[in-house]
């Protein structure tokens, strides 16, 4: 392991200007992703800002009837909490579904956004690969394709984003709360992640310094019933193949409100907007759902090694909206 420096921040505003400018400053949190890295020697920081201590770990009650999660509030926690179980079930089992009990006991909201891709080129230092060294080219194109994107890619990077609790999120239209040099911003979830392009080493908009400082959630919307699937190879532990987060409002046989968003298919978390055109407003049926989730996955380009996720995309999608609209009924 390569020798840093080791900082412990007394309050937010110290933690960003100790790292604010420099890409060699780390946030350490619950470390499950980041010590994993500095082992692998994905990652080299030269300081290490320890923000455990930090009074970003309760989770709120907002006064519009959503809901606060401090950055530093704890996976297994967070997943226990009694208001996300009881109006936000498909972050709860998003968030079990998720690591190990062990894990989850560590991991942190924040960090959880934050994680990078379990590409297995990426985690191996002795392979080229632009997101971990740009310009060195990818070696998943052409190589080890399974658990990589359909969506979304670029000839740069093929990488998926390993979260199930971000794909939750997503659908829920969370709202990220940052805080940089040049003070606070809210960024949507959905904006915070970013398609690989050309810059494959930026996995989101933030800076360099920016500390996530809590996570809102809305108000559940109102009659709608919401769950989170995911595909695995084991049932142990093990990161998506697939997994969909669904949140559907159904009145009358017609579909009034929907939210999805597909995790294991994409460099971030994937809302799938053409699919939500097509079904609001619609017959809440198979046929209907197949015909939007065909919409969705159009411009799906699959690789050698994945073509499976597309069919399976489908089936997943289906499944959950079918099993939503009959508990409508």
């Amino acid at each position: 392991m390569m020798p840093f420096d080791y900082r412990r921040a007394p309050d937010p505003e110290a933690a960003v200007a100790a790292a604010t400018g420099s890409a060699e400053v780390a946030f350490l949190a619950g470390g499950t992703n980041l010590v994993d890295h500095l082992k692998l020697g994905v990652a080299a920081p030269g300081v290490l800002v320890d923000i455990t201590r930090l009074p970003l770990d309760t989770v709120d009650a907002l006064p519009d009837g959503g809901l606060r999660i401090g950055a530093t509030v704890r996976n297994a926690d967070l997943a226990a909490h009694p208001a996300v179980r009881r109006d936000y079930p498909v972050l709860a089992r998003a968030l079990l579904s998720g690591a190990s009990g062990q894990i989850r006991n560590l991991a942190t909201t924040g960090g959880n956004l934050l994680q990078r891709t379990r590409c297995v080129y990426f985690r191996d230092p002795s392979t080229p690969c632009n997101k971990r060294e740009p310009g060195t080219g990818c070696s998943a194109i052409g190589g080890y394709t399974r658990h990589h994107a359909i969506l979304g890619a670029s000839a740069h990077c093929v990488a998926t984003h390993p979260s199930d609790m971000a794909v939750a999120m997503a659908a829920l239209d969370a709202q990220v709360a940052v805080l940089g040099a040049a003070g606070r911003r809210v960024v949507p979830l959905v904006g915070l992640h970013r398609s690989p392009g050309d810059e494959p080493h930026r996995d989101t908009v933030l800076a360099p310094g920016d500390l996530i400082t809590s996570v809102d959630l809305p108000p559940p919307p109102p009659g709608a019933r919401s769950v989170y699937r995911k595909v695995r190879d084991r049932a142990s532990f093990a990161f998506a193949l697939v997994s969909v987060a669904a949140v559907l409002r159904v009145e009358g046989g017609v579909v009034r409100d929907v939210r999805i968003a597909l995790g294991g298919v994409a460099h971030r978390p994937w809302r799938a907007r053409r699919a939500e055109d097509v079904l609001v407003g619609a017959r809440a049926d198979d046929e209907v759902f197949r015909r939007a989730v065909d919409a969705e996955l159009a411009g799906a380009a699959p690789l050698g090694g994945n073509r499976f996720k597309v069919p399976l995309t489908r089936e997943l999608v289906v499944s959950a909206l079918r099993g939503l609209s009959r508990e409508e009924r």
